[in-house]
């Protein structure tokens, strides 16, 4: 207790030579500083402080020049990008019956993180089990596995799983070695091959870049993705921080996906709220290559009882593409 009032009074130069005198404080200095700044603190008339340097040296400056540094008191709880957000497990149901294919979940995803073409991160696929069963939609993310093998091979600590279950990567420490792509049992992410030429800005990236943010580490969500470095679908961390659901989730007409924390037991669509177990365990919830021990925190419904028209999807379909790529329109003399 006495050393936490010890480190909330602690004091620190500011200017040319007050830094260099702060950058030589030792342990008995500040403790030493501490006294004398409860000294000042009490006697108003006072006009110099000594501060004791690491080889013992006793030094004077101006008690006005002192500035004391204001820590926050809840630093502990403070919300970190790499650690996450502390007791939360996010978890997606994904309810194949309702999906047809619209794409407004992948373009509000693109807009939002400012990708498109081939290296949209969430896209949808025509699936069939067989010639003799009906086709279906299907949405895939990255799973955001607990036993991630990404993270596992990654050499430089840029793909990293947080406390709340979101892997997530770090473009700023990447080095584009490519090992996670290699890994990823599900084959999710791109590569960014070359810069971002294609997408639409987001209101988020326009007020980060008016603010002077250029920052494409994963603590600036919305800001375009950096070449040479591998992307895929990060469960909006910057929506999740301001409990809000990611875009895919808000942007889906038809209800298709859910989202929620599953030590609460809850996900929600936006417009119902239910429970995780048993939902799964009415809808014969399952997850993909769940054998491989990777324990993905994504859950899919099958398509049974559908809800809608298969054939009216195909009117969007693009094999191996998720979206319609931008076409540059020629100069006209």
């Amino acid at each position: 207790m006495e050393n936490h009032k010890k480190n909330s009074r602690r004091k620190f130069l500011d200017k040319g030579l007050k830094l260099g005198v702060a950058s030589a404080i030792g342990g008995l200095g500040l403790s030493h500083l501490s006294e004398k700044l409860n000294a000042s603190n009490n006697d108003r008339n006072e006009k110099k402080l000594e501060l004791m340097t690491t080889d013992g040296t006793l030094i004077e400056v101006d008690a006005s020049e002192v500035v004391e540094v204001i820590h926050s008191e809840h630093h502990d709880t403070k919300y970190n990008v790499r650690e996450g957000i502390p007791y939360r497990k996010f978890v997606m149901v994904i309810d194949l019956a309702k999906c047809k294919n619209a794409l407004k979940c992948v373009s509000a995803c693109n807009k939002h993180h400012f990708v498109t073409g081939e290296n949209a991160w969430l896209k949808v696929h025509k699936m069939q089990e067989s010639k003799d069963t009906a086709p279906y939609w299907m949405p895939r993310t990255c799973m955001h596995c607990d036993q991630p093998a990404c993270v596992t091979v990654c050499p430089v600590d840029a793909t990293f799983k947080r406390r709340d279950g979101l892997v997530l990567i770090d473009n700023e420490r990447c080095i584009g070695c490519r090992f996670c792509m290699a890994a990823c049992p599900y084959s999710i992410r791109v590569f960014n091959w070359s810069e971002p030429k294609q997408g639409e800005m987001s209101e988020i990236t326009l007020n980060m870049m008016d603010m002077g943010h250029e920052n494409t580490s994963i603590e600036y969500a919305g800001v375009p993705s950096r070449i040479g470095t591998p992307d895929k679908c990060d469960f909006c961390p910057h929506q999740i921080h301001e409990n809000q659901l990611p875009h895919c989730v808000t942007a889906c007409p038809n209800g298709v996906f859910y989202f929620g924390d599953k030590y609460e037991d809850t996900v929600t669509n936006g417009e119902e709220t239910l429970r995780l177990t048993k939902l799964l365990k009415d809808k014969a919830g399952y997850r993909l290559l769940e054998e491989l021990g990777t324990a993905p925190s994504v859950y899919y419904l099958p398509p049974v009882n559908r809800l809608v028209d298969f054939e009216k999807g195909m009117e969007n379909y693009n094999e191996f593409e998720s979206v319609e790529k931008s076409v540059e329109k020629p100069v006209s003399d």
